[in-house]
This record gives C-alpha cells, structure tokens and sequence, in this order.
C-alpha cells in the first residue's frame, strides 16, 4: 500500500494540524505495509493522546508520530520531550487498563519530514523509549 500525501496547490503552507495529520496518514500505511494491525487511532482520554496504537504479531505497539515540514530532525530525543513521555506512557497505561491487554508492549517512535507534494522522509525506531526509564 502507497500512502500519498494530500494534493495542495503550491501557494498554500499546511498549518501545524494538517502536517501532522498527513504524517500519521503516511506511518499509519508505512505501519500497514509492515504487516501491523491498525487498533486505534487519536485515541484519547481526557487530556491525553495516542497517535498510533497498533499490534505486532503479539505486541501492542504504542506509535508516536512526530513531524516537521521541509526541516529534518537533528535527533530522535529531540522529538519527544521527558514531558511528553511521561504522557504517552499514562495514556497507554489507561489503554492497557481498558482493554485488558496483558501482553508485551513497546513504544515506537515516527518522524516524518514533509519534503513536499508526495515527497517524505520517514524513520522509524523501534523501542524507542523505556516506560520504566522516565
């Protein structure tokens, strides 16, 4: 499965909202193309949010989407504060409650840079923080 970007008309700069939706749109196919099974997407409660919940064989993967328009990332910690961490994992752990899910879990991490009209840099990183390291 190919994921396109959505067309826009070369005058137009997508605000913050719509390149981070059409980046989880693109890992949500990169994911798909792997072989996961989509669980949930935007999954909220309260105040918290999960981009991407999703399984690997056996493993629920916890999948944070970040993105950057025209800029690469100059590393994959500089995407994802201690703070936002500490978040995603409290979101998860309420997921996990929710849906009784007694297997593995890992949290990944997603950066997508948009290079232009149906042009991306994606980079995924498995593991990419510990739950009980924060």
């Amino acid at each position: 499965m190919v994921v396109q970007a959505p067309q826009q008309t070369p005058c137009m700069k997508k605000t913050t909202k719509e390149t981070g939706d059409t980046a989880e749109h693109i890992a949500q196919g990169y994911l798909l193309e792997k072989g996961y099974k989509i669980l949930a997407t935007n999954w909220r409660i309260g105040h918290l949010e999960l981009d991407i919940i999703a399984q690997d064989g056996e493993e629920l993967v916890i999948v944070e989407v970040k993105s950057r328009e025209g800029e690469t990332f100059e590393h994959p910690t500089d995407a994802l504060s201690e703070k936002k961490i500490k978040k995603i994992i409290t979101a998860a752990e309420a997921w996990i409650q929710f849906h009784d899910w007694e297997k593995d879990t890992r949290f990944d991490l997603i950066l997508v840079t948009i290079l232009g009209t149906n042009n991306y840099e994606l980079e995924h990183y498995d593991n990419a923080f510990n739950p009980t390291a924060t």
